[in-house]
């Protein structure tokens, strides 16, 4: 009865003892091996790319190659649409900016005017604009947190760990200073001046739709272009964050200003009137409103009445 029962006690020491075994047995993890942890990932994750430039390579791909323009600005290159005046002598050159996360062919305001303005003398540029810094993150590509994980230890038995030494908080890294929006869309009006000045254009008139006519005063507001004696403004929205209001910004400047704006919206509407009443306490004589309806009904009516009306004001200056 010996034998069996010292056969059982030899089988046993070797079972236990081959977990030591193996660990022995195997290779300690290269120092130099790489270990993928969420800092390292966000460190080595590529910048998404603007939404503005999506919309540039879509319009590149549709567009002829003769309206295209690879413009300069803010050590960078950027589209923008050109359009020559169909006449043996242009009136002028009209730049469009458009609003917020608007391409430089939008089919609202920015492709009827580009479009029809060189068929009465008027040559054409339309920008492509950098994207609105309010815009949010798709949910997709924000930053997640790892979440705990917890492990039921409940069945099984082990040691207690040693507590490890509490580490020193890690210092968070600077923020990155904030970028002036208003410096990357002057850099691009910039160049768009420049851009008609080589054309030989005798009258550049600057045309903001949305949020793009904020941009647009402003500009003329701070850069006072010799070159620029006219602006025109579309549905002017005054964008997120951003300071004077309308009302302050739009009748102080001191050229010819053409006011468009949609009369159905009461906001609209109370709007425009504060800007009427803010030209008139500052004798603003140049400066026109122009009250135009909504047909949501016939989006090519509505369009069509916009370019008639904008180029009514344009004939008269």
């Amino acid at each position: 009865m010996r034998r069996p029962v010292l056969s059982t006690l030899i089988a046993l020491l070797l079972s236990l003892a081959h977990p030591a075994l193996a660990e022995e047995e195997t290779p300690a993890a290269s120092p130099d091996t790489a270990v993928a942890t969420p800092e390292t990932e966000e460190a080595t994750r590529q910048p998404l790319e603007e939404r503005s430039e999506d919309n540039a390579q879509a319009l590149e791909r549709q567009l002829p190659k003769g309206e295209q323009q690879m413009l300069q600005a803010d050590g960078g290159s950027f589209l923008a649409l050109w359009k020559p005046a169909n006449a043996p002598q242009a009136k002028g050159v009209v730049i469009l900016v458009p609003g917020a996360n608007e391409s430089a062919d939008w089919p609202q305001a920015i492709n009827p005017l580009r479009s029809k303005l060189p068929d009465v003398a008027w040559s054409s540029l339309s920008l492509n604009l950098p994207d609105s810094p309010n815009e949010p993150l798709p949910e997709a590509v924000l930053p997640r947190t790892p979440e705990a994980v917890t492990v039921d230890t409940a069945d099984s038995v082990a040691e207690p760990a040693a507590e490890a030494p509490a580490s020193e908080p890690t210092a968070a890294a600077p923020a990155p200073a904030p970028v002036d929006p208003s410096q990357r869309v002057f850099a691009r009006i910039d160049a768009a001046i420049t851009f008609a000045e080589q054309q030989d254009a005798s009258n550049i008139v600057l045309l903001g739709h949305g949020d793009g006519a904020y941009w647009a005063a402003l500009y003329l507001k701070e850069r006072q272009p010799a070159q620029v004696k006219h602006l025109v403004t579309v549905a002017a929205q005054l964008p997120a964050g951003q300071s004077p209001a309308l009302e302050e910004l739009i009748p102080g400047l001191k050229l010819a200003t053409g006011d468009f704006f949609y009369k159905d919206q009461a906001a609209d509407r109370s709007a425009a009137v504060r800007r009427l009443q803010a030209s008139k306490r500052l004798a603003h004589d140049s400066y026109t409103q122009v009250a135009l309806k909504a047909l949501p009904g016939n989006q090519d009516a509505e369009q069509e009445q916009l370019f008639r009306r904008v180029r009514g004001w344009l004939e008269k200056q």
